[in-house]
């Protein structure tokens, strides 16, 4: 009998439990910086250095991190579903912990491209330097999805939300577009369970399950639920 198809939709709040801040934790500063000015194209072209130096400590942080036991769980989870994660974070906690699908919404900050396209990509050693170079010519910049950049796993992660038999939000805010709409495609007789220390506003969907508690909590208690 095959296993049923659980979705999970991850944010930030999953990661932040492992040490690794994000943007909202501080009025629209991330780590001090303005998001404006390391986290957009304008920037990019603006001041190069200030974006690839930024970059280069947020992947510093990402290696010193370490799986949460609410990665290690979903991971478990594959013992007895079919787990698909769709994650708006950078980081690979999900995939050092062993989850073994997981689709980058924003890109991935271990990973670097040309700045003249997003297909020519590269795994990263250390760290990314004005004046390095992709076979096209283009200066290397992060794989990540910038403010104001299209989304390129858009369709494939509505896909994995319309196949869900059983569907998990984690660690997400339900703010940042267009990836706060991807609840919008998981069937309405699906059930829902929302983890997180402050539940986002999920009143127009049917069969939520509403689980108030930091990631590693809240996955401990999914694994009551889904298990007993």
């Amino acid at each position: 009998m095959p296993k049923q198809k659980l979705v999970v939709l991850s944010g930030a709040g999953i990661s932040a439990e492992s040490g690794l801040r994000t943007f909202r934790d501080s009025d629209g500063l991330w780590e001090g910086y303005n998001i404006e000015d390391v986290a957009t194209p304008r920037a990019w072209y603006r001041d190069p250095q200030l974006v690839l130096d930024f970059y280069n400590i947020r992947r510093r942080n990402v290696r010193d991190a370490k799986p949460n036991a609410a990665h290690i769980g979903l991971a478990e989870l594959e013992k007895y579903y079919d787990v698909q994660i769709v994650t708006q974070n950078i980081d690979d906690l999900h995939e050092r912990a062993g989850s073994t699908k997981v689709l980058h919404l924003h890109g991935e900050i271990l990973k670097m491209r040309s700045e003249h396209s997003a297909h020519k990509i590269y795994p990263i050693e250390g760290d990314i330097r004005l004046g390095d170079k992709a076979e096209d010519g283009g200066q290397l910049r992060p794989h990540i999805v910038w403010f104001e950049e299209p989304v390129p796993m858009i369709e494939q992660a509505m896909r994995i939300m319309q196949s869900a038999d059983i569907f998990v939000l984690i660690g997400t805010s339900l703010v940042v577009y267009p990836a706060a709409g991807l609840v919008d495609y998981v069937r309405p007789d699906v059930m829902k369970y929302v983890i997180d220390k402050r539940i986002p506003s999920v009143s127009k969907y049917k069969n939520i399950i509403a689980i108030e508690k930091p990631a590693t909590d809240g996955v401990e208690e999914l694994f009551d639920v889904l298990l007993r």
